[in-house]
């Protein structure tokens, strides 16, 4: 029996906005700003909500905390996911991508890049060396879910995310990393 075909999943495509990510940066010191570029995509299949990624250009000159250990390490691998995240949450807010975030402003955003953007779960596998200088990598947001604060638990997001690295010399890495944003923006006052 014939099977019909699903549509196409569409795609709207931002390029690296240049402005947003020097702002994103700025908290890091000028030798750990390793994120050079970031291209987010919004993904919409049909019948399930947007998905939001980011494919990203990498350079670490030298590490920023430890002598050339000749390879990409974890602590680097944290810090290109944070700057990974950093970026794709703000552009996401910029443009309006992610519903729970869709009365948010870049103000809000400002205010709680730091202090309320929690890892509540990192993992990461490292299946082939790859050297630290230039290499790519992406992101994706799988699930952003909202949970309402009651009398005993503060209101936050949560956010299911993947990313990889790799090289040219095919080196390899991946990561599964869940984010908890608190005190978000509330959802009472959207209009």
């Amino acid at each position: 029996m014939p099977t019909l075909s699903q549509p196409p999943a569409r795609a709207t495509e931002f390029a690296t906005d240049e402005v947003l990510l020097e702002q994103v940066l700025k908290p890091y010191r000028l030798n750990c700003q390793y994120l050079k570029s970031a291209v987010v995509k919004l993904t919409d299949r049909p019948g399930e909500a947007g998905r939001v990624s980011a494919s990203c250009e990498f350079e670490i000159p030298e590490s920023c905390y430890i002598d050339d250990t000749g390879h990409f390490n974890s602590v680097e691998f944290n810090i290109c996911y944070n700057q990974m995240m950093y970026y794709v949450i703000a552009k996401a807010v910029k443009e309006r991508l992610l519903e729970p975030l869709a009365s948010w402003s870049m103000a809000d955003y400002w205010s709680r890049q730091l202090a309320d953007f929690l890892i509540t779960d990192f993992r990461s596998a490292f299946r082939r060396a790859m050297r630290g200088g230039r290499f790519s990598g992406e992101i994706e947001i799988l699930d952003l879910t909202e949970w309402e604060g009651d009398d005993l638990h503060e209101a936050l997001l949560v956010a299911q995310t993947t990313c990889r690295y790799w090289d040219e010399a095919g080196g390899n890495c991946h990561g599964e990393v869940r984010i908890a944003i608190t005190n978000p923006v509330s959802t009472q006052n959207r209009s």
